[in-house]
């Protein structure tokens, strides 16, 4: 009698993969991406005192207008003010300015009032915001539009003035977890 061969047997399909990843997990992942640091900065038009908040999350959207990007925690305090605030600026930081941006990170700080106070800065002419002297860029912005996005705002800025006063300078880093500077 004649009997075919038998074909192997198909592996099994691998179990469904949970919903998404754990904030753990999402975490470690793009802690491994690095990023720019920046200062982002804005004067608050009710109680006339200017506010700073490191950001990493900092990126170009468009040449043509010229737009960018900042991600805020929802119902932060600097969401909050830029809720407020029609201009706003951003500081590119370089390796010096390490200290500064980590004044800046700190949770549940006092007052911006003493962190601005030794810092070398001067204000803004489009934004009337505070731009770090010797940052690698600074630029200046309108906000144009806001995003709800999860537990962050998008902030989407139009650029009305972008200037390059450390074209020379070394960037500061943040991967995994700490401030970094290229090799």
């Amino acid at each position: 009698m004649y009997s075919s061969p038998q074909s192997p047997a198909a592996p099994a399909a691998p179990a469904p993969a949970a919903a998404g990843a754990t904030p753990e997990e999402f975490r470690a992942a793009l802690g491994q991406l690095a990023a720019g640091v920046s200062l982002l900065t804005v004067h608050d038009p009710e109680d006339d005192e200017d506010a700073g908040m490191t950001a990493t999350s900092f990126l170009s959207v468009s040449l043509e207008p010229p737009l960018v990007l900042v991600s805020l925690r929802t119902d932060s305090r600097m969401d909050e003010l830029l809720a407020r605030a029609e201009t706003w600026a951003v500081s590119l930081l370089g390796e010096e300015h390490r200290a500064l941006a980590s004044r800046f990170a700190m949770k549940g700080r006092l007052s911006d009032r003493l962190l601005f106070g030794d810092a070398a800065w001067h204000r803004g002419p489009h934004a009337g915001a505070p731009l770090i002297d010797g940052a690698l860029a600074t630029v200046e912005c309108r906000t144009e539009q806001r995003i709800a996005a999860g537990d962050h705002t998008l902030v989407l800025g139009r650029v009305l003035a972008a200037e390059v006063p450390a074209p020379a300078g070394r960037p500061l880093l943040y991967l995994r977890g700490g401030y970094r500077q290229l090799g």
